[in-house]
C-alpha cells in the first residue's frame, strides 16, 4: 500500500526515510517540494497530491516537519492519512514531543518503529503500548527476548496481558460535537452533529464488554419502535476491538476494551438543529465615527439544563478604538491581537436572555463600510452543556465479563460542545 515512508523539515529536506517497496525514488521529495510551492502560491493546497508520473503524496504537518507516505498503488487513502495519525501519535509516546531534534536523537528507535509499524507497506502494530513491550526507549539496554511479544502471538494485539487494577471501573463519555452555521437573516445554513463514545478503562485480566445503545435500527428488528425515544447514526466507524460481525448481525456492541484511553465510536447526525444558544447582532451607527453593537445571546435549552463555559467572539474592524462593552451577564474583554469582543458567561441557564452593549470608534472609511456591508467575519460560539446530547443518545447497559467474576463499576456522561458554531452578522 505505502510504498515509502518520509519525514522532511519545512524546506523539504530529508530527515529520515524507510522505502518499503522499492518502486520509488528518493528524488520524488524535490518533486513533492517543487508541488507543495507551486500549490501553495495557488491557495489549492490539499492533504493528498497527484502527480502526473505517476506517484500519490499523502501528507500531513505537525512540529515544522512534513510526514509524508508515498505510493505508487490505487491505496486507500483515508487508511494512509490514518496511518500517518497513528506515526504520529507513537512518536510523540516515545519522545514526548515529535520534532527533528527528537528524531536525529532517537533515530534507532525511529528506525525500530518504522519496521514493526508497518511491513512492505502494509500496516502492522499501532498501539504505542503494545509496541513499548519490545521497542524499549533507552535501546542499548535491551536484552533478548526469550519469548516473542504478546502483539505478536496474541489475537488481541491492543490488549497486552496480565493488567492488574485493584479497583475495576470503566467511564464512558459520550461527547457530541455541534458544528451550526446561521445566515444573517436568523436561518440555519448548516447543521451536523459529530458524536464520539471516549473510554477510560482500569479493568483486570481480558474482559468482555457489552454495550448497548436506544439504536433505532435495533429497536424496529425488535419491533420496540415507538415505545422509546431511538437515535439513528450515521457513519459510524468503531475503534478495532469491536467485533463487527457481531454488529452487523444483532447490532450488539461487543468487545475486548485497550487499557487507559481510547474512542470506542464516532458517528454524525445530519439532522436539523435548531441553535442551542441563539445569537443576534444590531449594529447601529449614532455618527460618523462611533459604531454601536448590541449582541442578545438566547439560551434555547430547557430550564433544567445549563450551558457553562460559554463565550461569545465577536469580530470588530481591525482598526477599532477603544472598544467598550457592557453586559447584563458574564464578562467581556477586547482581545486586540484577534480583533475581537470575547464575552464570557460561566454558568447560561435555559430559556434565559443576556445582552452585550458594545461601542467603539473607527478612523477609517473602509473599516466603516466593510462593518456595514457584511464583510465582518462570522460570530463564533463556545459552549459546554453537561448531562445531555442533542442526539438523544443513551447508554442502556455496559455490562462487563471477565473470567475471575469479578465486579466492575461503570459511569457513564453525558455532555455536548460547540465544534465550528458560527452566526454570520447582518
Amino acid at each position: 500500500m505505502i510504498s515509502a515512508i518520509f519525514i522532511l523539515d519545512l524546506k523539504g529536506r530529508i530527515i529520515v526515510s524507510r522505502d518499503y517497496r522499492g518502486d520509488v525514488s528518493p528524488k520524488c521529495v524535490e518533486r513533492f517540494t517543487s508541488k507543495i510551492n507551486e500549490l501553495e502560491g495557488d491557495s489549492k493546497l490539499t492533504p493528498i497530491i497527484y502527480d502526473e508520473a505517476g506517484v500519490s503524496y499523502v501528507y500531513l504537518t505537525t512540529s515544522n516537519l512534513y510526514v509524508l507516505a508515498v505510493t505508487r498503488t490505487n491505496s486507500n487513502v483515508s487508511s494512509v492519512v490514518q496511518f500517518l495519525h497513528k506515526l504520529v501519535e507513537v512518536f510523540k509516546h516515545y519522545f514526548q514531543e515529535l520534532e527533528e531534534e527528537s528524531l536525529r536523537d532517537n533515530f534507532v528507535i525511529v528506525y525500530e518503529l518504522l519496521d514493526e509499524m508497518c511491513d512492505f507497506g502494509y500496516p502492522q502494530f499501532t498501539e504505542a503500548k503494545i509496541l513499548q513491550e519490545y521497542i524499549k526507549t533507552d535501546a542499548y539496554k535491551m536484552e533478548v527476548a526469550v519469548k516473542p511479544p504478546m502483539a505478536v502471538t496474541n489475537a488481541v494485539s491492543w490488549r497486552t496481558d496480565g493488567i492488574k487494577y485493584k479497583k475495576n471501573e470503566v467511564f464512558l463519555d459520550a461527547v457530541e460535537s455541534v458544528n451550526l452555521l446561521v445566515n444573517s437573516n436568523g436561518a440555519v445554513v448548516l447543521s451536523e452533529v459529530v458524536g464520539v463514545l471516549r473510554m477510560r478503562v482500569f479493568l483486570t485480566g481480558m474482559p468482555e464488554c457489552k454495550l448497548g445503545l436506544n439504536d433505532k435500527v435495533l429497536f424496529e428488528s425488535q419491533g420496540r419502535a415507538g415505545k422509546q425515544k431511538t437515535v439513528e447514526l450515521e457513519d459510524i466507524k468503531f475503534h478495532q476491538c469491536v467485533r463487527l460481525a457481531r454488529f452487523d448481525n444483532d447490532r450488539t456492541i461487543s468487545f475486548i476494551p485497550p487499557d487507559g484511553n481510547f474512542d470506542l465510536m464516532t458517528y454524525r447526525l445530519s439532522q436539523n438543529i435548531k441553535p442551542l444558544i441563539g445569537i443576534e447582532c444590531l449594529i447601529e451607527k449614532p455618527s460618523r465615527s462611533r459604531t454601536e453593537y448590541l449582541v442578545v445571546a438566547k439560551s434555547q435549552l430547557k430550564e433544567r439544563s445549563t450551558a457553562t463555559n460559554v463565550e461569545v467572539i465577536i469580530p470588530l474592524p481591525p482598526d477599532a478604538t477603544n472598544p467598550v462593552a457592557k453586559t447584563t451577564q458574564g464578562s467581556a474583554a477586547y482581545l486586540p491581537e484577534k480583533s475581537a469582543m470575547v464575552w464570557t458567561i460561566k454558568s447560561f441557564a435555559g430559556g434565559r436572555e443576556q445582552k452585550l452593549r458594545c461601542h467603539f470608534n473607527l478612523p477609517s472609511v473602509e473599516a466603516e463600510d466593510d462593518a456595514t456591508k457584511g464583510k465582518m467575519p462570522p460570530i463564533k460560539v463556545k459552549f459546554e452543556i453537561p448531562y445531555y446530547t442533542v442526539s438523544g443518545i443513551q447508554v442502556r447497559y455496559l455490562k462487563v465479563i471477565e473470567k475471575s467474576g469479578y465486579q466492575a463499576l461503570p459511569w457513564v456522561r453525558y455532555i455536548t460542545t460547540a465544534g465550528n458554531y458560527e452566526v454570520r452578522m447582518h
